[in-house]
């Protein structure tokens, strides 16, 4: 890899990494092609993004955007996006694929977190999910007096 291939890469992970609030670091190590390739669909469902790189390259974009912190060993696929998204996509996949695929760290909100912080926001609902819970609860009053009204009038109904 040349000079200029390698700045490149790291311009643009500095854009990407400037951008998005969560940036995961997971270890793949012996993962099939296959599986990659479906965490990345799963992934780009969610509109996060999944790459393998190196990680002087990753440092030195981490460091450029003051998001440091992270210690990189070994083989590393990143994973960043918005922060529920990105956990959300890593989380389940280590579920599916625990033998294979592990969390090592992250940077959210502009501090290191730990595999448990990573975890516990996979398990928060997602704005559309908070949106149908709300309409639920706006939706049961007048539910209730609906079906209050439907039983009144068929009391009414049997008693004349």
């Amino acid at each position: 890899m040349t000079r200029n291939e390698k700045s490149e890469i790291i311009s643009k992970l500095e854009a990407e990494f400037k951008e998005n609030e969560a940036i995961i670091v997971c270890d793949y190590r012996g993962l099939s092609t296959k599986k990659l390739e479906a965490l990345r669909d799963a992934a780009r469902v969610l509109n996060v993004k999944v790459q393998i790189v190196k990680n002087t390259l990753a440092n030195i974009a981490l460091n450029n955007v003051e998001k440091s912190g992270m210690v990189l060993k070994d083989t590393n696929i990143f994973i960043w996006g918005d922060q529920l998204s990105a956990t959300k996509v890593a989380a389940k996949f280590e579920e599916t694929n625990s033998e294979l695929f592990k969390i090592k760290t992250a940077h959210i909100d502009g501090e290191v977190a730990s595999v448990e912080k990573v975890k516990a926001l996979s398990k928060m609902p997602s704005r559309d999910e908070l949106l149908a819970m709300l309409l639920q609860v706006w939706n049961a009053p007048i539910q209730n007096f609906t079906i209050g009204l439907n039983a009144l009038k068929e009391k009414k109904e049997k008693s004349a």
